[in-house]
């Protein structure tokens, strides 16, 4: 065990984001917090379409987020069908079943800049489709042409549903609009369904814009504190407007989109009447944030 740092408490580490249990913790927590053995993890990757990431080991728990294919992952532990894992892509901590991943590493080139596509087993539409793959799916092209590419493993995508991986949108609100009328699904990332902080984070992601899972990571984490009056004046469409345990997005001015158990969808909505709405249940607005270079556009 690594001497001269002090161990801290596992209520003082979030453990959404932090890889630890009594029995076993990541390396990099050697000497921060206790476990019985710590351990440097492998290399990972999703093999299915989507696969939900659990606090605990059961299926009849309900899921934290989803996981998309070719997302990389770190493994801690395989045992009993169920791999506890840390994803790649914000850190999150969680059980998915092990038979959706695989060992090692990919190297993507593209990711999917549709809402949706499918992986085919052929360059043809009508072939079966092998999977549906959502929208910021990452993808190791081997090849192609202008209709279909080649993935590394087996299978093709029509090729104007992708594109490289670094090249970006740059209205990430008007990604978020593209999901008006998707079901609210706890937990979602998805066209099939998503919940709030999940459209806000795969909105960014589309902008080239890392964030971090849940509204409250969000609210510490994203973007400068932007002040306005009570009647909510002076906002620009990119603004965050937060809540306890709830976030959406800013349109205009006026507008503002959100999925929500109300109207259990992506809907949008003025501001104000959402804000009267929520602050009924005793909730009210807690922080609005502006990421930089969103600067008012009227």
């Amino acid at each position: 065990m690594t001497t001269g740092v002090s161990q801290r408490t596992a209520g003082s580490l979030d453990p959404r984001r932090n890889a630890f249990r009594p029995d076993l913790a990541a390396k990099s927590l050697e000497g921060v917090i206790r476990a019985e053995r710590y351990v440097t993890g492998e290399p990972g990757f999703v093999v299915r379409s989507t696969v939900p990431l659990r606090k605990q080991p059961d299926p009849s728990c309900g899921f934290e987020t989803e996981v998309l294919f070719g997302e990389s992952l770190t493994i801690f532990d395989d045992a009993n069908g169920w791999a506890w894992v840390q994803l790649a892509r914000d850190g999150y901590v969680g059980y998915l079943r092990s038979d959706t991943i695989a060992r090692g590493a990919i190297r993507p080139t593209h990711r999917v800049q549709t809402l949706g596509t499918f992986l085919y087993g052929a360059p043809d539409i009508k072939s079966p489709p092998i999977m549906h793959l959502a929208l910021n799916t990452p993808l190791a092209v081997l090849g192609g042409d202008d209709r279909f590419f080649e993935l590394e493993g087996g299978g093709f995508i029509y090729a104007r549903h992708a594109s490289v991986k670094d090249r970006f949108v740059r209205d990430y609100a008007e990604i978020a609009e593209r999901f008006i009328g998707t079901p609210y699904l706890w937990g979602g990332r998805t066209r099939v369904g998503i919940d709030c902080s999940g459209l806000v984070q795969t909105a960014l992601q589309a902008g080239g814009i890392p964030a971090p899972r849940d509204s409250d990571m969000q609210q510490a984490e994203l973007g400068d504190n932007v002040l306005v009056s009570e009647d909510l004046e002076g906002l620009a469409r990119g603004d965050l407007v937060f809540w306890k345990g709830h976030v959406g997005i800013m349109l205009d001015g006026v507008m503002f989109i959100h999925a929500n158990a109300y109207h259990m969808m992506v809907a949008v909505e003025p501001l104000a009447e959402a804000a009267r709405r929520i602050a009924k249940s005793g909730s009210h607005i807690s922080a609005i944030k502006r990421l930089a270079g969103r600067a008012p556009s009227f």
